[in-house]
């Protein structure tokens, strides 16, 4: 996954990636950050542990987060687990912790967004990511909450946030995204690379993301996920150069966080 991604990071189709602190590869994406400050790289704030075999722990104490720990000692497979077992208190300590370990490692975080989006499945929730990314002056990922798109994905997973939590979202004039598209379906390269070639014709104007998750077709990343296949394909689909003519040919302006953060500062820091 990490090669797969900083390769297509050098490439220079995909604008932006994240990086999940708690994973046992963190520190070759640390060395890779200090490396290309140029590069833009956020933070994957982590609170589940998703996969058979390949997990991890949360970075805070154990002992202070335990609402967070499942019964094997690593972070819950569900964001439904999450959210039945842990507190705001306990899911704030952990954010707070991802951040300070990353910066403790020299990454100057451009962005943070949330795994699975687990940060976004409760207003209590929701407010904490905010706080603390106002607290440390770093863009949240964050999509109008009157995009229908948005709206259809919150409802497809039970969650809705109230008129009030929505007012609260733009009181604090965080960058918000206009449109997000958390990635294509198809059970063929061919049908997902028609799929991702459509959604980017159709890109209405603002401030639109795309995201992806890369990976190569190696032993390790095969016995991790059965979704390998859908990762490299959209590895290969986003590292061939007709994609950039394509996106080059529609006058789409390619950006990164640090972009976001200039043109819609954050206020409260």
């Amino acid at each position: 996954v990490n090669s797969a991604t900083l390769d297509a990071l050098q490439k220079g189709i995909v604008s932006s990636a994240a990086i999940m602190v708690p994973c046992p590869w963190f520190l070759e994406m640390a060395e890779f950050a200090r490396q290309h400050p140029e590069i833009d790289l956020g933070l994957h704030l982590t609170l589940t542990s998703e996969w058979k075999h390949y997990r991890w722990r949360p970075v805070a104490d154990p002992s202070k987060v335990p609402g967070l720990i499942d019964e094997e000692g690593y972070l819950w497979k569900s964001v439904e687990n999450v959210v039945g077992h842990a507190t705001t208190q306990e899911v704030e300590l952990e954010i707070r912790a991802q951040i300070d370990r990353a910066i403790a490692f020299g990454i100057n975080p451009t962005h943070i967004d949330s795994h699975m989006g687990t940060l976004f499945a409760t207003s209590g929730f929701l407010r904490v990511y905010l706080k603390v990314a106002l607290e440390y002056g770093i863009p949240p990922m964050m999509v109008d909450p009157a995009d229908p798109e948005v709206k259809k994905l919150l409802e497809e997973r039970n969650i809705s946030y109230s008129e009030s939590t929505i007012q609260e979202i733009y009181a604090t004039k965080v960058p918000l995204l206009n449109h997000l598209n958390t990635g294509e379906d198809g059970n063929s390269y061919e049908i997902r690379k028609a799929a991702y070639y459509r959604a980017i014709r159709d890109i209405k104007p603002g401030v639109n993301q795309i995201i992806v998750h890369l990976a190569g077709n190696d032993t390790e990343i095969q016995n991790i996920t059965n979704a390998w296949q859908r990762r490299y394909d959209e590895f290969r689909i986003f590292t061939d150069p007709e994609l950039k003519n394509l996106i080059d040919d529609l006058g789409i302006e390619l950006i990164g966080w640090r972009k976001m953060k200039e043109i819609m500062p954050l206020q409260n820091h």
